[in-house]
C-alpha cells in the first residue's frame, strides 16, 4: 500500500465532525437536555481516554458540567 492508496485522514475528520455535528444539532430540536448529557458523557469519556489531560484544556463550565470538575467557590 501506498501513500496514495489511502484517503485523506484531514478529510475523512472533517467529514466525521460535520457529521457528528448534524446529528448533535438534529438531536438538540429533539431534546436540548439530552444534548448537554450525550456530550458531557463524550467528554468524560475522552477525558478519561487521555488520563485526564482533556480536562486541563477545557474551560471553567465545560468542566463542570460535564462533571469532570468541582465549581470554583465565589
Amino acid at each position: 500500500m501506498t501513500g496514495a492508496d489511502r484517503a485523506d485522514p484531514v478529510a475523512a475528520t472533517d467529514d466525521d465532525a460535520a457529521e457528528l455535528i448534524a446529528q448533535l444539532r438534529a438531536l438538540a430540536g429533539a431534546d436540548p437536555a439530552e444534548v448537554r448529557q450525550v456530550v458531557a458523557e463524550v467528554l468524560a469519556a475522552l477525558d478519561r481516554a487521555a488520563g485526564g489531560a482533556l480536562r486541563e484544556h477545557l474551560p471553567e463550565a465545560i468542566r463542570v458540567d460535564a462533571g469532570l470538575d468541582a465549581p470554583s467557590p465565589a
